[in-house]
């Protein structure tokens, strides 16, 4: 007679196998940049495992899907939960755009590179290739996906210290700051009558799972600004927000 495992032993089987493709040292590193310790660490594997790097193993693309779903639920309280009680003063109809721009895939994707999370991402080889480590949806949906294996392991108060701490930038930056600063900075180079602004990789450190990109923007007549970041355009991003700044004392 043929023993069938219980379906758990099956999922924490198959979460033990997609486990090999982070060493350990990695998973420890990501943990740190989340900022929460997982005493289930198959939970964050699986958060960080993009469909597309599932092959034999379907029940884990599965799991994955379903983190982002339960994730985006556990974001969209806490976000909630944060406007009520900040924002006192504040009609529904003042804190509904509020909860949708900090809820939203972009808004999703800018806090997990705010942590830099996106090196620990478990793509195939065609997804990186067509640009998935940078894909805002991509971004987004891994976000999503971390919240819920927070919420899985540590409960409502570790997810909501992963929130604070990922949406930091956001929270502090009124509804203008709240745009890309690269968009920032083309949008004031058009005003001016420049040429968009011109991002050049000016160096590359650290090992392939933790790089670091240096990168310098430059504007003709204004100027050059440069920022160091674990992606490029983490790296653009940071330069055009210093260049920002340079030029908010030149005007």
């Amino acid at each position: 007679m043929i023993k069938v495992r219980p379906k758990r032993t099956r999922q924490r089987a198959a979460a033990k196998a997609v486990r090999r493709g982070l060493s350990d040292a990695a998973v420890l590193e990501a943990e740190v940049a989340c900022g929460h310790r997982f005493k289930d660490k198959a939970l964050l594997v699986t958060a960080l495992t993009h469909p597309s790097a599932v092959t034999a193993a379907e029940s884990l693309q599965h799991a994955n899907q379903r983190l982002e779903f339960l994730g985006d639920r556990v974001l969209n309280l806490l976000i909630a939960e944060r406007l009520i009680e900040r924002r006192k003063n504040e009609t529904e109809g003042d804190l509904a755009p509020r909860l949708n721009r900090l809820v939203k895939k972009g808004a999703c994707a800018e806090a997990f590179r705010h942590l830099g999370l996106g090196v620990f991402l478990l793509l195939s080889d065609s997804e990186v290739a067509s640009g998935g480590r940078e894909r805002e949806s991509t971004l987004g949906d891994a976000c999503e996906a971390v919240i819920a294996a927070i919420y899985l392991d540590g409960g409502l108060g570790a997810a909501r210290k992963f929130v604070e701490k990922a949406w930091a930038p956001q929270f502090t930056g009124g509804p203008a700051e709240m745009k890309d600063p690269k968009t920032l900075l083309q949008e004031w180079a058009q005003g001016q009558g420049h040429p968009l602004p011109e991002y050049v990789v000016t160096g590359r450190s650290g090992p392939d799972h933790a790089p670091e990109y240096e990168v310098e923007v430059r504007i003709a007549q204004n100027g050059t600004a440069a920022a160091s970041g674990p992606s490029k355009r983490d790296a653009e991003r940071q330069a055009a927000a210093r260049m920002l700044e340079q030029l908010k004392g030149t005007t």
